[in-house]
């Protein structure tokens, strides 16, 4: 499980370190486990911040999601309120992010690295300002974009890539967790406030989907992959055949003067 620092857990929950302060005084929030005089944050508290943010910007106040809360604080195991906000708030990857500074990212992509491409990885969440470093959210992602470099492509070209899968990828994610909420886990929210009974019930149905969706993912992105291959190097070939042909039509012009 992921670990946060306050000023991390702020920034991917798009909100401030005075915020997660002000909602762990108004019990909201749980306090982060102490390792020495550093606060240590979950991927649960993560959860739980963007929950509350969601619902604020709803217009609920705190006192009503406060109230919300505690109903599943009251009638729910704490590690099965622990366990559904892990399950919401937890990574769908096993990657560990990773850490990078200006001059390790200038030794992978050479002059592609610019202000501007810089200013246009940060905005795709490619890279994360951490002080004087970059955060990595996806290393493996980095990694890919690397490896087209150094196949000939530009640092643009890649990030257009990247900008195009966020763009589709995200369209197709918000879809697909819209229909398996108002057809599965709807079932258990309908009218009313999530019960504490139903929680674990959600937390399961959440870890079941994960697995689902990234394997249907994977299955059609290998198809189209196939298919957009063979179409795109079957008009190549076709192209090339064409300029043998009007090469050869040309030679035969020339060997022949009086022509056909």
């Amino acid at each position: 499980m992921a670990e946060y620092r306050i000023d991390e857990l702020a920034r991917l929950a798009d909100t401030t370190v005075r915020n997660v302060r002000v909602y762990q005084d108004r019990g909201l929030l749980a306090p982060p486990r102490r390792q020495g005089r550093v606060g240590i944050y979950s991927e649960a508290h993560l959860a739980r911040l963007r929950l509350i943010g969601q619902l604020l910007r709803r217009g609920y106040t705190f006192a009503n999601i406060g109230e919300m809360f505690q109903v599943w604080e009251r009638g729910g195991d704490l590690s099965e309120v622990l366990g559904f906000e892990s399950a919401i708030g937890d990574a769908w990857s096993d990657e560990i992010a990773d850490y990078i500074s200006l001059g390790d990212l200038r030794e992978l992509f050479g002059k592609g690295v610019t202000p501007k491409t810089i200013k246009r990885a940060l905005d795709l969440g490619v890279l994360e300002r951490d002080g004087l470093r970059f955060r990595v959210p996806s290393p493996r992602l980095l990694h890919a974009g690397v490896e087209l470099v150094k196949l000939g492509m530009t640092v643009g070209s890649v990030l257009d890539i990247a900008e195009n899968l966020r763009d589709k990828i995200g369209h197709v994610s918000e879809h697909m967790i819209r229909l398996v909420s108002d057809h599965i886990i709807a079932e258990y929210t309908a009218g009313s406030v999530l019960q504490p009974e139903d929680i674990a019930k959600i937390a399961e149905l959440i870890r079941h989907v994960r697995p689902l969706a990234q394997q249907a993912v994977d299955a059609v992105l290998a198809q189209e992959m196939a298919n957009h291959l063979t179409n795109i190097m079957g008009d190549h070939f076709a192209d090339g055949m064409e300029t043998l042909r009007s090469e050869g039509l040309t030679n035969q012009d020339q060997d022949d003067p009086h022509g056909p």
